[in-house]
């Protein structure tokens, strides 16, 4: 019998084993981006079964995306420099008499030309405006992603690269990571920005992973919990402390909060922590009912647009 029991311990030690490194390998793939670029990503819901099950299997395949868009206005490209030694490309567009700048950031995936949109009505409204690929992203440097963790120095450094073409008070915008980044960095680096507009930024990175896992219709539980453990594990810092909830404590600027009601992506739980915990009072959140975890701007311009011009007006 106790031999039994000695077997039986070594069995579920070992398959113990192999499913954590089946998670950390399946958190390795969801962070590190092949530069293959002909292949064309894909989000699990539109992926058929097979695709999920492959994905299940063998780990999902992401691709680094790809810069397409340009401005169809004068700029200047900018190279920017990380700590780690990435350059980091931005484009600069400025405006005859500026009231100030904004700043854009894209989200897990995209790339600086996604929001060229959203950059082309801040212009209209006077504002410069700087658009810069995150690391592992469009035409940056590097093949690895953080989910916003490290993302965040991005931000500094186009903050600062602002400072040095403007004087003039600045604004953030920022969608879902690129709002994560923007909520890590403004406390962690002193930044003190006019005003800033979040879009649907996850509430912790646990809610995040949650939310590919039921995309891919796997439990939650203990899939996220590991995949977040082996993941931070493997950027370099503790995945469950990488909270937007968390940092909106410490953001004391007005805020403009957007939200799309059939976002499958961020619930309106994680939506109503976030923005509960945001320290401003000079804050509001509009929910967009017939948008999902996509571009407002795109999706419903003309709302969209006269929310950030009364804004911005404030």
């Amino acid at each position: 019998m106790r031999r039994f029991f000695k077997r039986a311990l070594y069995t579920l030690l070992f398959f113990v084993l192999v499913f954590n490194c089946i998670v950390a390998f399946h958190a390795y793939k969801f962070t590190h981006f092949s530069e293959n670029n002909r292949h064309r990503n894909k989000r699990p819901e539109e992926m058929n079964i097979g695709e999920k099950l492959n994905m299940i299997f063998f780990g999902v395949r992401l691709s680094k995306s790809i810069t397409s868009a340009k401005p169809n206005i004068p700029y200047d490209t900018v190279l920017l420099l990380t700590a780690n030694g990435l350059h980091l490309e931005g484009w600069w567009m400025p405006v005859p008499k500026p009231k100030g700048t904004v700043l854009l950031f894209h989200g897990y995936g995209g790339n600086k030309g996604s929001h060229l949109p959203e950059a082309y009505w801040f212009r209209q409204l006077g504002y410069n405006t700087f658009l810069v690929d995150f690391r592992a992203h469009g035409n940056s440097d590097g093949t690895t992603c953080t989910i916003g963790y490290k993302e965040a120095e991005d931000v500094k450094l186009a903050w600062d690269y602002a400072r040095s073409r403007c004087d003039k008070p600045i604004a953030l915008w920022g969608m879902s990571m690129g709002a994560a980044a923007i909520m890590k960095a403004v406390p962690e680096y002193h930044l003190t920005p006019q005003k800033i507009i979040l879009e649907s930024p996850f509430a912790t990175l646990l809610d995040a992973v949650k939310s590919r896992m039921r995309a891919v219709h796997l439990p939650a539980t203990p899939f996220s919990q590991l995949l977040t453990f082996w993941g931070g594990l493997e950027l370099g810092f503790w995945g469950f402390d990488h909270n937007p909830q968390d940092y909106a404590r410490r953001i004391k600027v007005p805020v403009l909060y957007c939200w799309g009601q059939q976002d499958i992506r961020v619930t309106p739980d994680e939506t109503q922590r976030v923005f509960r915990q945001l320290a401003t009072p000079q804050k509001q959140l509009h929910i967009f009912k017939d948008a999902g975890h996509q571009s407002f701007c795109q999706k419903d311009g003309s709302v969209w647009k006269q929310l950030v011009k009364e804004f911005m007006a404030q």
